[in-house]
């Protein structure tokens, strides 16, 4: 395997290829850098390729018809987004913006349809990504319709738990820094709501807060309170080293 596929080998959808795909692959596609804050795609944008983390973590967002963002998910190393290019191009319906310092993958839509003909365990693994997404947007939509705000909270607490919770003795912290604006966009409520239901569950034992951290203190409680099972935490991914010189045949802007 030559190191200067690593970046894709790394991901899950291409980590069964040979070095002869990997290199086609390669010289079809393009690489960029973003700042954190900096939108990779908007409203609009034509949906003209897929696309994959190599480092860092993109946020994928809509906006309400009042002007609000709405986080509908959030985008780690070695996954794909943009995938609704695959079944039909067009414009793009959401917007994703880097959430830190990022390094994304391009693919134009044409050379991954050729993948996906060429390999079925490609098709079957995008079949699976549409399939537990939806599920996701779904409940999360259940949530909103049905829930009240405080488990609403919780609920995503507890789901952000099984992604990106590190056990630390009993509690469980979350590696992922929110802010409280953050929570709000996900779950369909405001920041004040937020701030005051987190200060409730801290008050009662169940979290502690800190600038942007959070830490689950009684995950059991938690989930008894909202009628669910308690999250099943996840081992920790090793983040792919920096690019260093390894950019090889990709161009470093998406042009």
């Amino acid at each position: 395997m030559q190191e200067k596929y690593w970046f894709l080998k790394n991901s899950q959808f291409f980590n069964r290829l040979d070095d002869a795909d990997l290199s086609w692959l390669e010289s079809r596609s393009r690489l960029r850098c973003f700042a954190r804050n900096s939108p990779i795609y908007l409203p609009a944008d034509h949906a003209d390729g897929v696309l994959f983390v190599v480092s860092g973590r993109v946020k994928i967002c809509s906006m309400t018809p009042e002007g609000k963002q709405s986080i509908l998910a959030f985008i780690e190393p070695g996954e794909m987004f943009g995938e609704l290019s695959i079944l039909a191009e067009g414009s793009r319906e959401e917007y994703a913006e880097a959430t830190e310092k990022s390094t994304v993958v391009l693919i134009p839509v044409e050379y991954m349809r050729e993948l996906i003909e060429r390999h079925a365990h490609l098709a079957l693994g995008v079949t699976k990504l549409f399939g537990l997404r939806r599920k996701r947007i779904e409940r999360r939509l259940k949530y909103l319709l049905f829930h009240s705000n405080r488990d609403r909270l919780i609920h995503l607490l507890l789901e952000l738990a099984e992604d990106y919770g590190k056990q630390t003795g009993a509690q469980i912290d979350l590696t992922i820094k929110l802010s409280h604006q953050d929570l709000a966009s996900i779950i369909g409520s405001t920041r004040e709501t937020v701030t005051v239901t987190l200060g409730q569950l801290q008050a009662e034992g169940l979290i502690k807060v800190g600038r942007r951290r959070i830490s689950l203190l009684n995950t059991n409680r938690l989930a008894d309170s909202v009628h669910v099972s308690p999250p099943i935490i996840k081992k920790q991914q090793p983040q792919p080293p920096p690019l260093g010189g390894k950019q090889s045949a990709f161009s470093s802007l998406f042009v």
